[in-house]
C-alpha cells in the first residue's frame, strides 16, 4: 500500500511583540513623547495623553512607563466596570484606547478626580487629543482640555526602514535593501501598516513557498 506524501501546510504562526525599552524603536515622530514618558514622575501634570494613530507605538510607551512606575494597565472600556480605587492602588495606572464615542464619562470624570486626590499618576492612549473629546459631561470636558497631550506623528523614512527590518527579525526572516526599499515607498507612512505588510509577505511566502523578496511584494502588494 502506497501512503500519500504528508502536505506542508503554511502555518501562521503566533509572533509575540516586545513591548520592552530595548524594543522600542525612537525617531523624530515619537521623541518628544518617549522624552515625557521617561521623565516620569517629572511631569507637567498628574495626567498625561499620548495620542496618535494606531500603531504609532502609543501601547508600547504605555508598557515602558507601566513597568518603571508600576503601573496597572486598563482598557477604557472597562472603566465603568473596575474598582478604580483599587486600580490606583499602586499609584499609577495606564487607560488605553480611550474614545468619546464609547466612554463611561462618570467614570473617567472620577478617576481623574482620585488621581489627584491620591496623589497618583495617569496615562491615557488616545487617537484624539482630551482637549477634542466630544464629551457631553461639563465637568469632564472641562478637565479634559486641561490634560497635557503629546503627540506622536507618522515614521520618517530612517524610523520606518528600522520599524521594517525589526519586524521581519522578529519572523527571522533575512531581507535585502531593496525589498525595504520598495515597502518604504509603497506602504502608507505608520507602524501599523509597516506590521500588515509584513505579516502580509510573510504568510504569502509560506503559502507559495517562496522567499520573502522584492519581486515578491510586487506581485502581493500591487494595486487592484
Amino acid at each position: 500500500m502506497v501512503r500519500a506524501a504528508p502536505r506542508q501546510l503554511a502555518l501562521a504562526l503566533a509572533h509575540d511583540e516586545s513591548f520592552a525599552r530595548e524594543d522600542f524603536l525612537a525617531g523624530a515622530s515619537n521623541a518628544d513623547a518617549l522624552k515625557l514618558v521617561e521623565r516620569w514622575p517629572d511631569w507637567p501634570d498628574r495626567t498625561l495623553a499620548l495620542v496618535g494613530p494606531e500603531g504609532a507605538g502609543k501601547s508600547h510607551l504605555a508598557a515602558i512607563w507601566a513597568e518603571a512606575s508600576g503601573a496597572r494597565r486598563l482598557s477604557a472600556r472597562a472603566l465603568g466596570e473596575t474598582d478604580l480605587l483599587h486600580a490606583l492602588a499602586t499609584g499609577a495606572l495606564v487607560v488605553e484606547d480611550v474614545a468619546d464615542d464609547d466612554l463611561n464619562e462618570r467614570a473617567l470624570f472620577h478617576l481623574v478626580n482620585l488621581v489627584r486626590e491620591e496623589e497618583a499618576h495617569l496615562l491615557i492612549t488616545s487617537r484624539a487629543a482630551p482637549g477634542r473629546w466630544t464629551v457631553a459631561l461639563p465637568d469632564l470636558a472641562s478637565r479634559a482640555r486641561a490634560i497635557p497631550a503629546v503627540t506622536l506623528t507618522a515614521p520618517d523614512d530612517a524610523l520606518l526602514r528600522a520599524v521594517l527590518l525589526k519586524l521581519f527579525a522578529d519572523r527571522q526572516l533575512r531581507v535585502d535593501e531593496s525589498l525595504i526599499s520598495y515597502l518604504v515607498t509603497r506602504i502608507e507612512r505608520s507602524f501599523a501598516a509597516a506590521k500588515a505588510a509584513v505579516e502580509l509577505l510573510d504568510h504569502e511566502a509560506l503559502r507559495l513557498k517562496r522567499p520573502v523578496t522584492r519581486a515578491l511584494a510586487a506581485e502581493v502588494l500591487a494595486p487592484g
